[in-house]
């Protein structure tokens, strides 16, 4: 990251590329980048599906890869089976299905999850057709500051608050 880079700031906007869920016309756009085997990531999902719910049409939600295999050794594997998902128009019911589970996200849960959706076995060697994807979100992400996950951006500006329901209903509505 260059010294100049404005870490408040969403390097990349949203496109329809983007993983997104709500109206497009929504007046708040909700990005969060993500790591689907961090702890506090998957504690932020149930928090954005309540905010959708109360909010509706207002609020769109995206999401993009952060995947930190340094400290998530399943966490790329993971990314790569969402976007096999995804080629499916899938992408939303394995996110949730990754962000909701209890379970430890092992590559048994994985073949599991994948076995589930019908997606075969998915490998994720540095060749995988999934690879520049979640390497143009990494990017992106850095390019925005981001260095943990999750990371929160609200109309393209760096949520540096709790991620706790009430104060991201908060700077949502200062938002809208």
């Amino acid at each position: 990251m260059s010294s100049d880079a404005d870490t408040t700031q969403l390097a990349e906007p949203v496109t329809e590329e983007d993983h997104q869920r709500g109206s497009e016309s929504a007046p708040v756009t909700l990005v969060m980048y993500g790591d689907y085997e961090c702890p506090d990531t998957r504690a932020a999902h149930p928090v954005l599906k309540r905010l959708q719910q109360h909010f509706g049409d207002d609020l769109r939600v995206v999401f993009r890869h952060f995947p930190r295999p340094e400290a998530h050794p399943h966490a790329e594997h993971l990314a790569f089976l969402s976007e096999a998902a995804a080629d499916q128009g899938r992408f939303w019911e394995l996110h949730d299905l990754l962000s909701e589970s209890n379970e430890p996200l092992n590559e048994e849960a994985i073949a599991a999850y994948s076995s589930s959706l019908g997606l075969g076995g998915v490998h994720y060697e540095g060749g995988h057709p999934y690879a520049d994807r979640i390497r143009q979100d990494i990017a992106s992400g850095r390019r925005s500051g981001v260095t943990g996950t999750p990371a929160i951006f609200i109309n393209g500006r760096r949520h540096n608050g709790s991620y706790d329901e009430h104060t991201l209903q908060e700077a949502i509505d200062l938002a809208r």
